[in-house]
């Protein structure tokens, strides 16, 4: 009985990994993710460019894009990139956060493994941790927006937004004209804004149309809408109206109608550009979707992962709970890392910032990094805001996806056995051995 060979349960062609080393490498594998698309964060993310199999190329700074097109063996790698469409797929919006999160969640765990801490003890402390920073998220950071008061409503989606096209549209609309003729595309963003102000544009003149139409009107053109005056404007415009004649619409200069309907429409001076833009604009609309189905914000910038770190930390629980609150820091590191600010001082004094406010003050502190410059400044002040639900999402996944990982010891990997022709043998195992 005890010369007996051993019993093989598994394939020859079957591979298995257990322990700590399958731990490690999970941990390895998500900080990769992570690394990949960490300059994607911020206002002055850098873009990756990358080519399908069939040579096509995009370039673009959305996490989910990235992850989307690239291609990864390692199951913790995949489980990475599946939670950043989760993410989109909730909320539209932190794709590139979560995974960032998530990968220093568990990068920080790793020290507590080589001290041989039982994973199960890490996953508890992470759960308690989780709890407490949703209940400072909903409690103490966030601030209710009024649904009902559109100009607030308003004032935290415009900061979403194509702002270039914005600025053209207030340019134009500050000299109060009634109708805009443009040898150029107008984007349906534009027509938005400009219909709003009771303005209508007519788009792509010839460039002997648009001369005839200056004249007749007695109109100056303009290349720069920084330029436009008010003696600029035509006064000499009649009547504006559209006609069918036959199959086609001709445009005559004699009463314009408001629409109440509009299709959004993006005109870019590139493929790639306009695939970038579109991306930008559905991140938008997400963010004004999330504000009325959750009308509660809180401040961008890193102030919100830096207030609830330091609500952690006040705690004085020790081990793991303590990691997590370190991990929410790598979001206004990040930020600040983008912009090419000193990493260390100005982290130290964000976190001075949030260290000597009151704990008792109702008002969060809401000192954060403006990701342009670097610098640290109120994100009240600043009107930077983030829609809480897209908070609380990327902190419930980051730290759901770092305890999944750690309570891996195992991965048994198989592969088929093929013939000289490329062809799998089902049988090919068993005549082997036979």
């Amino acid at each position: 009985m005890y010369g007996q060979q051993p019993i093989l349960v598994l394939s020859q062609n079957t591979k298995r990994e257990s322990g700590r080393k399958v731990q490690v490498e999970n941990i390895n594998a998500g900080k990769a993710i992570a690394d990949l698309i960490r300059t994607c964060l911020g206002p002055q993310a850098m873009l990756k460019m990358l080519m399908d199999p069939m040579g096509g190329i995009v370039m673009t700074n959305d996490g989910n894009a990235i992850l989307r097109e690239i291609t990864v063996t390692h199951p913790a790698a995949k489980s990475m990139i599946e939670i950043a469409r989760t993410q989109d797929e909730e909320v539209g919006d932190g794709t590139t956060s979560v995974i960032v999160l998530a990968g220093e969640m568990l990068a920080v765990a790793e020290p507590f493994l080589q001290q041989q801490i039982h994973p199960t003890v890490i996953i508890r402390a992470y759960r308690e941790a989780l709890e407490d920073m949703i209940n400072v998220l909903q409690n103490d950071v966030s601030i209710a927006l009024d649904k009902s008061d559109k100009s607030k409503v308003a004032e935290v989606v415009k900061a979403c937004v194509e702002e270039f096209v914005q600025r053209i549209c207030e340019d134009i609309i500050a000299v109060k004209p009634d109708l805009v003729f443009t040898e150029k595309g107008v984007s349906d963003l534009a027509q938005h804004y400009l219909l709003k102000a009771g303005i209508t544009a007519i788009r792509r003149l010839r460039k002997t149309d648009n001369l005839r139409v200056a004249r007749a009107c007695g109109a100056t053109i303009v290349n720069r809408t920084e330029e436009l005056t008010e003696k600029d404007v035509g006064t000499g415009c009649g009547l504006f109206e559209v006609r069918k004649l036959g199959d086609e619409y001709f445009t005559f200069i004699t009463e314009c109608k408001d629409p109440k309907a509009c299709t959004i429409l993006l005109r870019g001076a590139s493929k790639d550009i306009l695939n970038e833009t579109e991306r930008n604009l559905q991140d938008a609309l997400h963010v004004a979707r999330n504000l009325m189905l959750e009308p509660r914000l809180v401040p961008g910038g890193g102030a919100v992962e830096m207030a609830v770190s330091q609500a952690l930390t006040h705690k004085q629980i020790q081990g793991p709970y303590r990691a997590v609150a370190q991990a929410l820091e790598i979001i206004p590191r990040t930020l600040a890392q983008n912009c090419g600010a000193n990493t260390i001082r100005t982290l130290t004094a964000l976190r001075a910032k949030h260290a000597s406010h009151p704990q008792g003050d109702t008002t969060p502190c809401s000192y954060g990094i403006n990701g342009e410059t670097g610098e640290i400044v109120d994100m009240k002040v600043q009107g930077i805001w983030e829609p809480l639900s897209v908070k609380m999402q990327v902190y419930k996944t980051a730290v759901e996806t770092a305890i999944l990982l750690l309570r891996i010891d195992d991965i048994v990997s198989g592969s088929k056995k093929r013939d000289r022709d490329g062809i799998t043998a089902p049988g090919a195992a068993a005549a082997g051995q036979e």
